[in-house]
């Protein structure tokens, strides 16, 4: 769906298609760094989890590695010309400390790129507004979040971190994510119908961990909390959507300095 919403890019930083290694942090299935290093064959690729789900037979300039990005980096400063980062939201303890570490490890004049969705579901036309389930799905995991002390609101913070970690010429841009097919624009409304199927179905492996061990809640006040989401969900007279950012910004200088 995010390549769909990218307008069938895998990313949006203005990287060179002869980079020499590239990193993918979280790359869980490893489906995102499979296609982008068998856009970049010239590339080495690295791809890290702390899951060893990804798959054997890979191209031969990608490998996997089992990793926790919040541990100290092994590898090497000034080692990639890219990094890339995609939906870690509620993940990550510390931020600031992981964006300056990937900092470190990117080459001079190369490109940090981070995607991840605001978890705040919303609207433009009053549908979906505070106290109804919808808006209120989003400020309990937000609370959750706080509770862990891990944000499920990074994407609205990133272009600023990203900044203070030292990275220059930061773009940020927004996409409203639709869920359902309610816009009009035939673009937006596949990514919509793609994004219902992908909650509705999905919706108990989200909220499960959190609503149980997170919140504490009971079985049946969770069974009773998810259908009501789900209705809420499919109902085709809300017009909501949440937000999903993408941002990117260059270590200053150049690889050939």
């Amino acid at each position: 769906m995010c390549t769909l919403i990218l307008d069938n890019k895998l990313y949006l930083a203005p990287i060179e298609k002869t980079i020499q290694k590239a990193l993918d942090i979280g790359t869980g299935t490893g489906i995102w760094a499979i296609d982008f290093a068998d856009e970049h064959p010239s590339a080495t690729v690295i791809g890290t989890d702390i899951s060893p789900i990804q798959p054997t037979w890979v191209p031969p300039n990608l490998k996997f590695e089992i990793d926790d990005a919040q541990l100290e980096w092994t590898f090497a400063d000034n080692d990639f010309d890219y990094i890339h980062i995609r939906c870690l939201m509620g993940s990550i303890d510390n931020w600031p400390l992981l964006y300056q570490r990937a900092f470190k490890a990117t080459k001079p004049g190369g490109y940090i790129e981070h995607l991840d969705m605001d978890i705040q579901f919303t609207s433009d036309d009053g549908t979906v507004k505070e106290g109804d389930i919808m808006y209120e799905w989003s400020k309990v995991f937000i609370g959750a979040g706080e509770m862990m002390g891990r944000t499920f609101t990074i994407a609205r913070n990133s272009k600023q971190l990203l900044e203070e970690a030292g990275f220059v010429d930061v773009v940020e841009k927004t996409y409203k994510i639709p869920v359902g097919g309610w816009m009009e624009d035939p673009k937006w409304k596949e990514i919509g119908r793609w994004d219902l199927l992908y909650l509705t179905t999905g919706l108990e492996g989200m909220a499960l961990y959190i609503l149980k061990n997170v919140l504490g809640w009971e079985f049946v006040q969770i069974q009773v909390y998810l259908a009501a989401m789900r209705k809420a969900l499919l109902n085709k007279h809300l017009h909501g959507y949440y937000p999903i950012n993408v941002v990117y910004g260059r270590k200053p200088g150049s690889s050939t300095e």
